[in-house]
């Protein structure tokens, strides 16, 4: 197989190197799949230069987001379960190893292809989706009639969000740092976008909602709760859900007490180890937004990535954040076409 492996720690994305491995053998209680596409994630980044909390021995191939088709199900699953996925079977999922043509995984990593979506389309879902869906639904108790202020409206997590906020009734105030940005949340159906590199955003936000009195959910990737508590309502809800400023923000509590409301925080991935229950709950919501047409793919189409050897350029994109949505390369195979 071809595949980005990694086998000392790189400055930047330009350093990484398409390769030949040998195919892995799953164990017997995983899937083989084959990858039609990968998607880059900020924490891609971090994990090529050693700086992501989670770092696998090396040598190990990078990426983890993917879509592909099932080649080869498990032999053996605890307790003689049959597994959920046949050979032939389109799915996305994350494991470690996804800027490859293959990939092992086990079954929890995966979900079916949403009916009617493309790979390229699937590939940015098992992150972006369940941690907006959760954040919104779960942790901030989101109901029609809210104002939501979504922070990098136009980001993975973001577009996400803003889809999710509008399928439950919300009114939507996106934020975003230009005007390629904000046309694109309002696209996803934000009702209204501000440029947060202007100071005043705060007050922008305020006067928007009803008497000016302050939105009811804050959804923040950034690490804006601070400021976002000038334009919060009583009894608001403010949901961190990121630190892609790059600074972790130092909190005021009073400032939580006097205007009557809560920071919640969401931590999708340690849902499976802590609250399991609540996985495919997530997931059922997720599906059922996607199968009514309420919500669709991300993806980032203002360039086009194709090949692994594209992933470099893919990553630069996401990390100059010259882009939006997901950015995802296509993975094409001997005799497909790279359409």
């Amino acid at each position: 197989m071809k595949a980005i492996q990694i086998t000392e720690y790189v400055k930047g994305p330009e350093d990484l190197k398409v390769v030949e491995l040998p195919t892995p053998t799953p164990k017997p209680n995983e899937y083989l799949i084959a990858i039609h596409a990968s998607a880059t994630n900020f924490f891609d980044l971090l994990q090529i230069r050693g700086k992501y909390q989670h770092q696998p021995p090396l040598p190990w191939v990078a990426g983890s987001e993917f879509s592909g088709v099932v080649l080869k199900a498990p032999t053996s699953l605890p307790g003689g379960q049959t597994p959920k996925y046949k050979p032939g079977d389109r799915v996305f999922g994350a494991s470690q190893g996804g800027y490859a043509t293959h990939i092992v995984c086990t079954e929890e990593r995966l979900r079916l292809m949403p009916k009617g979506w493309s790979f390229f389309d699937a590939a940015g879902l098992f992150v972006t989706g369940p941690t907006s869906y959760a954040g919104l639904v779960v942790r901030a108790g989101i109901k029609k009639g809210d104002w939501v202020l979504i922070h990098a409206a136009a980001g993975g997590v973001g577009l996400a969000a803003v889809q999710i906020a509008k399928a439950y009734g919300a009114t939507v105030i996106a934020t975003a740092g230009s005007q390629r940005k904000m046309d694109v949340a309002r696209s996803f159906g934000a009702d209204y976008a501000i440029d947060y590199r202007k100071s005043d955003w705060p007050e922008q936000v305020k006067k928007l909602t009803p008497k000016g009195r302050g939105v009811d959910i804050v959804y923040d990737p950034v690490g804006l709760i601070a400021q976002s508590m000038k334009c919060t309502a009583w009894n608001g809800r403010l949901l961190v859900v990121g630190f892609a400023a790059g600074d972790i923000e130092k909190m005021a509590t009073n400032r939580i007490l006097l205007k009557n409301v809560s920071v919640v925080g969401i931590h999708w991935g340690m849902y499976a180890t802590n609250e399991p229950e609540m996985v495919d709950v997530v997931w059922d919501g997720m599906f059922e937004l996607m199968n009514s047409g309420k919500y669709r793919g991300t993806c980032f189409t203002d360039q086009e990535y194709v090949g692994l050897e594209s992933v470099p350029a893919a990553l630069k994109a996401l990390g100059g954040r010259a882009s939006w949505g997901k950015v995802v390369v296509k993975v094409p195979h001997e005799g497909q076409s790279k359409i």
